[in-house]
């Protein structure tokens, strides 16, 4: 009774770390489980990373903070071969008993054929086969409700983050950039195609649409998985990038300035775009947004295809008291 229960508070939350943290406490619930993990994966430089994301400590359940490059838990994938193969050959599960009293199985959690992350669960005895369809079993909502999840927080067109989940990731993204201690700052970049209208108009909404889609593909190419990526509405997208200093903030957007310029869109043939950003420092999420919107605009104003560094402009005094609007949020 008390897994259904469990079950039923799992599948009503609305965000993926709350949900990891409800599959975690229901775990818990079962029988001769004494510990469980999740741990987060990514690819950083062809291998596998490894660090835990949400863990028990003193009898409560607690997550690591956003940054990953960073945290100094993290792991090579290789450090746990069990895991590592289940992985390698594309399993659903490994078990591992490394011990007396502690039987370890590991849940890998599929999505679009990748692992981004997996479910570490702790037996005080050897994990029996009713007890593994039960493991099984939960986990198979878990996972099902993780894929709702996401692909409700995806664009439809893109397969890029949407609009809604932006607020929450902007939040978070803020949150976690008060805590750097370095010259390296975390970056909001705002990337605007130019003359989008003008290419609907020509050549119409089929070819504008896959206009919209191989910029989405070349932001994948461009920008690795530490960067979140959102179609911010119509052709704007938005990317929160990790720490670094501003020298390889800026030669990243450049990068991907170039990468695009020079592709050839088919039927269209050259699209550009122009790039505003600003560094996560001390100003509040919404600032942060409205001062890489005013670089932006700086650009659009003075000749597009071009990268705008919000400090750069102001110290250059090159920006006024300028009003940017965002849907229904008025940036000043």
């Amino acid at each position: 009774m008390h897994i259904l229960q469990n079950l039923v508070q799992m599948t009503g939350q609305r965000d993926h770390l709350r949900l990891e943290l409800s599959v975690l406490s229901t775990f818990l619930q079962l029988p001769r489980i004494t510990n469980v993990r999740a741990l987060e994966l990514l690819k950083l430089d062809d291998e596998y990373w490894v660090r835990p994301r949400t863990w028990q400590q003193a009898g409560q359940l607690v997550s690591a903070p956003q940054d990953f490059a960073n945290d100094p838990q993290r792991f090579a994938l290789h450090e746990l071969p069990y895991l590592h193969a289940c992985i390698a050959n594309k399993q659903q599960q490994a078990q591992h008993s490394p011990g007396i009293g502690q039987h370890i199985i590991w849940l890998p959690v599929w999505m679009h054929d990748q692992v981004r992350a997996c479910v570490e669960i702790t037996q005080s005895e050897p994990i029996s086969a009713h007890s593994l369809d039960v493991i099984t079993g939960v986990f198979n909502v878990y996972q099902n409700y993780q894929s709702l999840l996401d692909y409700s927080e995806r664009d439809a067109l893109t397969g890029l983050l949407n609009r809604k989940t932006f607020d929450e990731h902007l939040l978070r993204f803020a949150a976690a950039a008060q805590t750097t201690a370095s010259e390296e700052f975390s970056w909001l970049a705002v990337i605007d195609i130019d003359h989008f209208k003008q290419v609907n108009d020509r050549f119409g909404h089929l070819f504008g649409d896959e206009v919209l889609i191989l910029v989405a593909n070349l932001l994948r190419t461009a920008f690795g998985s530490q960067h979140r990526i959102f179609r911010f509405g119509g052709e704007e997208f938005v990317v929160l990038m990790p720490p670094s200093l501003k020298e390889a903030a800026r030669a990243a957007l450049e990068a991907f300035r170039n990468l695009l310029a020079a592709h050839e869109f088919p039927q269209v043939g050259r699209v550009t775009v122009s790039v505003g950003f600003a560094g996560a420092k001390l100003s509040s999420p919404v600032e942060i947004l409205g001062q890489a919107d005013q670089a932006l605009y700086y650009a659009k104003e003075n000749g597009r295809n071009r990268v705008c560094h919000y400090e750069c402009l102001q110290d250059q005094g090159l920006l006024q008291n300028s009003q940017v609007s965002h849907d229904d949020v008025e940036l000043f």
